[in-house]
């Protein structure tokens, strides 16, 4: 008896997340056939969904002709923080993930420089993610998702504040 059914089932069937389990239940293709350098005989390594945002952020943020990323609140917000003493630097700003065992899927908003061309810039933000964090995690990144909210204007920055004029002659 022969099985004539040559169509696999949806790999996304019954599944909550974007990011699954691959690797131990044989799935189509062979596609958990490869090791995973996470899980080694000695232990198993975890990566917070934070690790990879900072990674994924800071490359975003390499590729020229991204302003910013976030959306107008998370950058006013921020802007405020890194003004008080102390403050630091979000770097997963704008950024959200979903981390399984073996895949990281990245979200990623941002503001373009104008004059940039969009398309060329989502495929350069989304191949730096891609390198930075399989590079850095051995995560595999099955799907970056690049959201430009906004274009910044270079009229759009403020004015310097003219330098303070001493008080006593």
């Amino acid at each position: 008896m022969s099985e004539q059914s040559t169509t696999p089932a949806p790999v996304t069937e019954n599944r909550p997340s974007r990011v699954g389990n691959t690797g131990t239940s044989g799935g189509a293709g062979g596609a958990g056939s490869s090791p995973n350098p996470l899980q080694t005989k000695y232990g198993t390594t975890t990566i917070a969904d934070g690790v990879v945002a900072k990674i994924a952020g800071i490359a975003a943020a390499d590729v020229a002709g991204v302003h910013s990323l976030g959306g107008g609140a998370a950058r006013a917000f921020s802007a405020i923080r890194e003004r008080i003493p102390g403050g630091t630097t979000n770097h997963a700003q704008g950024i959200s993930v979903e981390v399984g065992e073996q895949e990281a899927a990245v979200d990623v908003d941002l503001v373009a420089e104008y004059g940039v061309s969009v398309v060329d810039l989502a495929e350069g933000v989304r191949r730096n993610i891609i390198t930075s964090v399989e590079r850095m995690t051995g995560l595999r990144v099955i799907e970056v998702n690049i959201a430009v909210n906004d274009v910044h204007l270079p009229q759009d920055d403020p004015a310097p504040e003219p330098a303070p004029q001493p008080r006593v002659a």
